[in-house]
């Protein structure tokens, strides 16, 4: 009923799954993880908990394999489907013998996909091939892994939800949590492209891009941005068009007076100020 695939990064030591279904909130059924541990995919008829046993494993120095064959000898588990990553990128997977067909799972280095009830046999090996020749960070190999799967015939029953959830290769902090990405589609007719939306919309959030943000950001915010991208080009005019349409909207007149130490609005000022 799911297809997913997890990865890491040898450059960054970053653990990611990506996984998309034709059930509600696959994200919260799915993706296990936790920084400086492991990721982990339960699919199928998985037992609830079982993402949660298996990293439990991984904190206490079980290996991906280990865990996979005891999982595969447990009679409560025969009809799950599971893959197990480590932080030192060591993967194992299992499909249960009750999981829906067309079912299996792919292993290679440092990565796993996986799926059950596919739309036809091509879903894993054309989700591996994208993995491995996709570039980009590892959020956007993830996503062409997905985007490759569901290209190739995805659930067979169709589509309604996605998920991409990212973490890091150290334990979490008092001043990092170790997670880099956690973005879901719970319902959706095309999950799998509007996480692909969602991904190029944190990417302008975290790089700072005003320009994208402007025209994608809520509504309410999009000529704050505008205003922030207008400062960057020098274009005092728009600026200025920007910020009245911001202080038409109630409330947002004393925002901007509260931020006007703010780093962001620097640029704003020195421009408008600018003779």
């Amino acid at each position: 009923m799911t297809f997913s695939v997890l990865g890491r990064d040898a450059a960054t030591g970053d653990l990611g799954i990506a996984v998309s279904s034709c059930i509600l909130a696959v994200g919260r059924a799915v993706p296990t993880a936790r920084p400086g541990v492991g990721i982990v995919a339960v699919q199928a008829r998985s037992r609830r908990g079982l993402g949660s046993s298996l990293l439990a494993g991984l904190a206490d120095g079980t290996s991906p394999a280990a865990l996979v064959h005891r999982a595969a000898h447990a009679a409560e588990d025969a009809e799950r489907q599971i893959a197990v990553l480590d932080v030192a990128g060591t993967v194992a997977a299992d499909t249960g013998p009750g999981s829906f067909p067309v079912s299996g799972h792919l292993v290679g280095e440092g990565f796993s996909v996986q799926g059950n009830m596919l739309g036809g046999d091509d879903v894993l090996p054309a989700m591996a091939r994208a993995l491995t020749t996709a570039r980009g960070d590892l959020p956007d190999r993830l996503l062409a892994a997905l985007t490759a799967g569901q290209d190739a015939g995805g659930d067979l029953r169709g589509r309604q939800s996605a998920a991409l959830l990212v973490v890091g290769g150290r334990a979490a902090t008092d001043e990092d949590d170790g997670v880099r990405m956690d973005l879901r589609v719970d319902d959706s007719g095309d999950p799998v492209a509007q996480l692909r939306m969602l991904r190029n919309l944190q990417r302008a959030y975290d790089e700072g891009d005003y320009e994208t943000l402007a025209v994608f950001a809520p509504e309410g915010a999009r000529d704050l941005y505008a205003a922030l991208a207008a400062s960057r080009r020098g274009d005092r005019q728009a600026v200025r068009s920007a910020l009245e349409a911001m202080r038409s909207r109630p409330g947002w007149s004393a925002w901007l007076a509260a931020m006007t130490g703010d780093p962001r609005m620097s640029g704003v000022s020195r421009l408008l100020g600018e003779q």
